[in-house]
C-alpha cells in the first residue's frame, strides 16, 4: 500500500529509496561512459546521481526522460534463468514493453537468452534489420503479414491455424527455404492457437508440410491463462490439455526441439510448466507478474521515468488545482508542475493518486492528469524549477505502484509511455 500522509508535506518523513513503494526524439539514445554527467549542471538532487547521465541535452530540453538500465535487465534475466533451470526466451514484443526493442534484445542476448520472442512479424524483421542474430520466434500475424520475409530472414514462426500454416508454406516456396514453425495449441486461454477439435487437422497438415520439405516443426507451445494464480484450477487443466496436444503431435510423427508453456509467472511459480523453454517478459523488466512483488523476487526496475519541474509557485489555501478542481489546497502551499501527462502515457485514472517522488518525499498527483502535465503539492519543502522528480523506477515509486492506484497492471504502465519521452540507455547498448 502506498502511504502519502497528510498535506502539506513539510512535516512528512523523507522518502527513503527502496523503502517500498540512437534515434530521433522518442527513440533510444546510448550514453557512453565518456559522456560527462549532466546532473551537476542541472542542479539535480543527490538521490538522482545514479541517473545523472540520463539527462542528455535532448532529455534536458524535453524535461523528461525514460532511463533504461540495461544492467538491471541483465540482472533480472540472470535471476529468471536461475529460477527456471531451462533455456530462456526473452520476450521483447511491443518495443520491449516500451523499453526499446533493439537495446533490450541485445542486452538479453548478452545475458544468455537463447531465444528472443516477439508478437508481430514486423518486430522480428526489425530485429534482423538491426543485425540481431540467433533464434527469434514471432507469433502474431494476419493475412498479408511478412511471412515470406520472415522465412527468408530465418525467423521461427508461430502457427495457430491452417491458414497461417498455408501462409508459411507459401513463403517457404517463394524463398526456397524451409520454414521453422511452432504449432500453438489453445489449451484454455481462448486466444490464438488451435482448439482440441482443430488440433488434429493442424498437426496432419504440418506432417504433410514436413514431408513436402517446406516446413519443419521445431516447437509445440501454448500459453497459460492464470499463471499468476498457480493454484487456479485452470492451470492443471491447461497442463493436462498441453500434454495431450504434445502426445498427439508426437504420435503423428512430429519431433519438436522445444515444448514451451510458461511465462514469467510460470517460470517462477509453476515448475511443471517449465518444460524445455520458458518465455520471460515482465520479470526481465523488473516488474511483478502477480505471483509476488518484484522486490521480493530480487528484481530491479529497468525503466525509470524521471522529469524536471517546469514551474514552482506558492498558492493560498483554497486554491483549486487542475481541471475540474477535484483537488483543493488546504493551506498555503507550494505547487510543482511536472511536464508529463496522458499524451505521454500517464493514466488519467491516476488523478489524486499517482505517486511521485518530489523534493525528497512521496506525493500524489494533485488533481486530474492533463494531456501534457501533472501537478504535485510540495507543501513547504524547498524546490526550484529544474529539480528532478521520479515518477516511477529506481529510487522512487514503482510502475507497479502506479498500476495499483489505477486499477491496472505494471505491464500497461510501462508500455504506454509514449514517443515524446526520450529513452536513454544506461549500462551499455546502442
Amino acid at each position: 500500500m502506498i502511504m502519502f500522509g497528510e498535506l502539506p508535506r513539510s512535516s512528512a518523513a523523507p522518502w527513503v529509496p527502496g523503502a517500498g513503494v540512437v534515434r530521433e526524439t522518442g527513440g533510444v539514445t546510448a550514453v557512453p561512459a565518456s559522456v560527462p554527467s549532466a546532473g551537476a549542471s542541472a542542479g539535480l538532487p543527490a538521490a538522482a546521481d545514479r541517473y545523472a547521465d540520463a539527462w542528455t541535452p535532448e532529455a534536458l530540453a524535453r524535461g523528461a526522460v525514460a532511463a533504461i538500465d540495461l544492467d538491471a535487465l541483465r540482472h533480472n534475466l540472470g535471476l529468471c534463468r536461475e529460477a527456471a533451470g531451462v533455456p530462456v526466451m526473452a520476450v521483447v514484443k511491443a518495443d520491449a514493453y516500451g523499453h526499446g526493442l533493439v537495446p533490450c534484445a541485445l542486452a538479453a542476448r548478452e545475458a544468455g537468452a537463447e531465444w528472443l520472442g516477439v508478437a508481430l512479424l514486423q518486430e522480428a524483421v526489425a530485429l534482423r534489420d538491426a543485425g540481431v542474430e540467433g533464434r527469434i520466434l514471432a507469433w502474431l500475424g494476419v493475412p498479408g503479414s511478412p511471412w515470406a520475409e520472415c522465412v527468408a530472414l530465418d525467423v521461427d514462426l508461430g502457427v495457430s491455424a491452417l491458414w497461417s500454416l498455408d501462409a508459411v508454406r507459401e513463403g517457404a516456396r517463394a524463398t526456397g527455404r524451409r520454414a521453422r514453425v511452432h504449432l500453438k495449441a489453445d489449451t484454455g486461454l481462448s486466444r490464438n492457437g488451435a482448439t482440441a477439435e482443430d488440433w488434429p487437422a493442424l498437426v496432419a497438415a504440418a506432417v504433410e508440410a514436413e514431408a513436402e520439405g517446406t516446413v519443419v516443426v521445431v516447437g509445440l507451445w501454448s500459453h497459460l491463462a492464470c499463471a499468476d494464480e498457480p493454484t487456479h484450477p485452470s492451470v492443471a487443466a491447461q497442463l493436462e490439455a498441453f500434454d495431450a496436444a504434445v502426445a498427439h503431435a508426437e504420435a503423428a510423427g512430429l519431433r519438436p526441439e522445444v515444448r514451451h508453456l510458461a511465462n514469467s509467472a510460470g517460470a517462477f511459480a509453476i515448475p511443471a510448466a517449465r518444460r524445455d523453454l520458458v518465455r520471460v517478459g515482465i520479470h526481465m523488466y523488473g516488474l511483478s507478474s502477480g505471483v509476488a512483488p518484484a522486490a521480493d523476487l530480487g528484481l530491479r526496475p529497468v525503466m525509470s521515468l524521471r522529469a524536471r519541474l517546469a514551474s514552482v509557485k506558492r498558492v493560498p489555501a483554497g486554491s483549486g488545482v487542475s481541471y475540474g478542481h477535484e483537488y483543493t489546497t488546504s493551506a498555503e502551499t507550494t505547487l510543482g508542475l511536472v511536464p508529463v501527462g496522458y499524451a505521454d502515457g500517464l493514466p488519467r485514472a491516476a488523478a489524486n493518486a499517482g505517486p511521485v517522488l518530489a523534493a525528497g518525499r512521496l506525493r500524489p498527483v494533485a488533481g486530474r492528469v492533463c494531456m501534457d502535465q501533472v501537478v504535485v503539492e510540495l507543501g513547504d519543502d524547498a524546490a526550484e524549477v529544474g529539480d528532478e522528480v521520479v515518477i516511477f523506477g529506481a529510487d522512487g515509486p514503482s510502475a507497479d505502484d502506479w498500476a495499483a492506484v489505477c486499477g491496472t497492471i505494471g505491464y500497461e504502465i510501462v508500455t504506454r509511455i509514449g514517443p515524446r519521452v526520450p529513452r536513454v540507455v544506461l549500462g551499455g547498448g546502442s
